[in-house]
């Protein structure tokens, strides 16, 4: 579970899709780190990530972890966005898991996440649905 803190520092990545663009190599870093890995470059601008992708590979956990329960089956995936850029979200509004596919056309949508008690924090993020529904 995240901390309020935590939660607090990664808000731009995690609710604006923010990414970082390293000014001597164009890559797209998400989330945002110091150091390219390309080129080394310490210089990136704000870059905002498209909501469109498609599902690359996907799992579904049947026994998840605190906090997730009642989410369960909790289908995740690696989701390829419009420019390239990967990331792992949970996929929503799925009642069948084996309706899911690779290569399934998705689109990033804000929804909670999960939650840290009837009084602590709710934690909200991008979760991918089929893309038209």
């Amino acid at each position: 579970m995240f901390s309020p803190a935590r939660a607090w520092r990664e808000y731009p990545q995690r609710y604006r899709l923010e990414a970082a663009k390293c000014t001597e190599c164009s890559k797209i870093l998400y989330p945002p780190r110091l150091v390219c890995p390309a080129c080394g470059g310490r210089t990136f601008t704000p870059e905002i990530l498209p909501r469109e992708g498609k599902v690359v590979t996907f799992t579904v956990i049947r026994v998840p972890p605190a906090g997730f329960t009642e989410q369960t089956p909790l289908p995740l995936a690696l989701v390829e966005l419009a420019n390239g850029v990967r990331l792992m979200v949970q996929i929503g509004d799925v009642e069948n898991p084996e309706t899911l596919e690779i290569g399934m056309p998705v689109r990033l949508e804000f929804r909670r996440i999960s939650w840290d008690g009837e009084a602590g924090v709710i934690f909200y993020g991008h979760k991918a649905v089929r893309a038209g529904s």
